[in-house]
């Protein structure tokens, strides 16, 4: 703008357009406004359904069979004990602590060995290329799709054979061989986002793979070890077939097959398995607030490369 000029004004747009530019805010705020309505009501719902197992399973706990019998598994006990909690953890009845010792000395082993060699088969798969590397990896992915209700009567036999079955070891080892695929699986993609810049500069430093592997590479995989330690612990603690199956005393069945002792002939200790249940429960509850930090961070890890 020359000297003597009038100065430039923006020329006002219609009212008509601005209005309609109104409009449409509105309408996109309405949208995103409804949009996160309905994700709180699905989400409540799923809630409310989630919860109402376990509000029978909080009440059953607290009545005895006689109340159970005579008003049903959903309402309030008119008188909160806990006698079904002490009966259940007695030696002389439910025994449960002794079950749960067994799941314990199941679970901790089972989870450690399978994640173990999952992640050094992922690290090898995911940072190492030599020929059929694919077919290996395909070849060990798939026990995750082989279902386990096939393999019964040959693990069975084979336990057998080797004067392992009625004992913790062998349904250590099943379920070992059953985790490796996925933790693979994870820690193979999440090694594969690891930069190899990492790798190569620890080489060329003068560093063995063995360092490596130990003081660069296992540090970083936190959050998927999170996620596979959750997983493996709440699958191997929940799991009812195998301990069922490869152990038939008292001393070696685990917690899930404990509950199913409180079944007699012809009546059923309802009120003693929801108390058993509940307490079964509180392992992996503590497992996955341990790990919460890690847990939805690890899910994601190797999810998208870039």
């Amino acid at each position: 703008m020359t000297k003597g000029e009038p100065p430039i004004h923006p020329i006002p747009r219609p009212l008509p357009q601005r209005a309609r530019e109104g409009e449409l805010i509105a309408w996109v705020n309405l949208s995103r406004w409804l949009g996160t309505a309905l994700l709180y009501f699905v989400l409540t719902i799923m809630l409310i359904l989630f919860m109402v197992p376990v509000y029978g399973a909080i009440v059953t706990a607290f009545k005895s069979q006689a109340e159970v019998s005579a008003g049903g598994y959903w309402t309030v006990p008119t008188r909160f004990a806990a006698e079904n909690f002490e009966r259940v953890m007695n030696p002389d009845d439910g025994n449960l602590g002794l079950y749960l010792q067994n799941s314990l000395l199941l679970t901790i082993p089972a989870s450690l060995f399978s994640i173990a060699l999952g992640t050094l088969a992922g690290y090898g798969l995911g940072k190492y290329n030599f020929k059929g590397d694919g077919m290996l990896f395909i070849l060990i992915v798939a026990g995750m799709f082989l279902p386990p209700q096939i393999a019964l009567i040959p693990v069975f036999r084979l336990m057998n054979d080797i004067g392992l079955y009625d004992t913790l070891w062998a349904v250590i080892i099943i379920h070992t061989a059953f985790g490796i695929p996925i933790c693979t699986l994870v820690m193979r993609n999440f090694f594969q986002v690891v930069p190899n810049a990492l790798r190569e500069a620890a080489l060329i430093d003068g560093a063995n793979e063995y360092s490596i592997f130990f003081r660069i590479m296992l540090p970083l995989t936190l959050p998927a070890l999170a996620v596979l330690a959750t997983l493996q612990f709440t699958w191997i603690w929940n799991d009812f077939l195998w301990p069922f199956i490869l152990t038939q005393r008292a001393e070696s069945r685990t917690v899930m097959v404990g509950i199913l002792n409180l079944t007699g002939q012809y009546t059923v200790d309802w009120g003693g398995q929801a108390a058993a249940s509940l307490i079964g429960s509180l392992p992996t509850l503590f497992i996955f607030v341990f790990f919460q930090r890690y847990f939805i961070r690890g899910l994601t890890l190797g999810a998208v490369k870039g």
